[in-house]
């Protein structure tokens, strides 16, 4: 059952999920060469299991011959259990009516923030997250919320590893971002100013559950209107808190919602 791979010591359901792990929100549309070349799996394997995965309908193939996750898939995936997403999001349309700007909730994912829910407008400035999408966290206001709210192994642990830097207002020293993510975590939320995105600054707070924080709410402006920033804390800071209480509730209740 390993014929054809570049690693014949791979089981057939580790081959699957390497294709299916190929895409990502930066490769959301693959060729059977990029899928083996992502996957590491040998083009004839990946010919293979692209057929049978394409058969299912957990990919589907364009017509100019690229990949995508098929809707069988998605499908699935909104059988995932937990109530987050579910009672954040009308929170985050409530926040989206009174700010008229992007809004986004964040989950921590090892070192890097998880978009699991966004917000937007046409008008808003446009942003890089996507719901699905990832980032680092320290040059995210969503990220800097969630870390500083975190134990100090996990800072410390954040902090000893080489942080990127997307644009040169981002904070990499490890001495000065300690220091940050300490006032973040005195005030109750975060800023950043072109620290991820250069054109944008966005405020954040964490949603906090028993003093664990279970995701962040974060709303993202253009640059020129970095004065408002300080006016969009409260609402953010009372939909972080709505959202806590509700999931509170939900994963409480015996019925939560799916």
């Amino acid at each position: 059952m390993s014929g054809g791979s570049r690693d014949p010591g791979r089981s057939v359901t580790s081959r699957v999920l390497a294709v299916l792990g190929a895409f990502d929100a930066d490769h959301p549309r693959l060729t059977l060469t990029g899928i083996s070349r992502r996957s590491g799996l040998a083009l004839s394997t990946v010919h293979r299991l692209v057929g049978e995965l394409e058969a299912w309908q957990a990919l589907t193939r364009a017509p100019d011959g690229h990949f995508h996750i098929g809707l069988r898939l998605w499908e699935l995936g909104q059988l995932a259990p937990g109530p987050l997403q579910q009672v954040a999001h009308p929170w985050l349309q409530e926040l989206f009516g009174s700010t008229g700007e992007n809004v986004h909730l964040a989950v921590r994912d090892g070192f890097e923030v998880l978009y699991v829910d966004k917000v937007y407008g046409r008008r808003a400035v446009p942003i890089v997250s996507r719901a699905g999408g990832r980032l680092p966290m320290h040059p995210t206001g969503v990220g800097k919320a969630l870390l500083a709210f975190e134990p100090d192994r996990v800072v410390s642990s954040y902090l000893s590893r080489p942080l990127e830097r997307p644009t040169p207002h981002t904070i990499t020293e490890p001495g000065r971002l300690a220091r940050e993510l300490r006032q973040v975590r005195e005030r109750g939320y975060a800023l950043t100013y072109e620290e991820m995105t250069l054109g944008s600054c966005s405020a954040a707070a964490p949603v906090l559950v028993d003093g664990r924080p279970v995701a962040a709410v974060g709303v993202v402006v253009s640059s020129h209107r970095a004065r408002e920033m300080q006016r969009l804390v409260e609402p953010i800071l009372a939909v972080a808190d709505r959202i806590a209480e509700d999931y509170r509730s939900a994963a409480a209740s015996p019925h939560p919602p799916r």
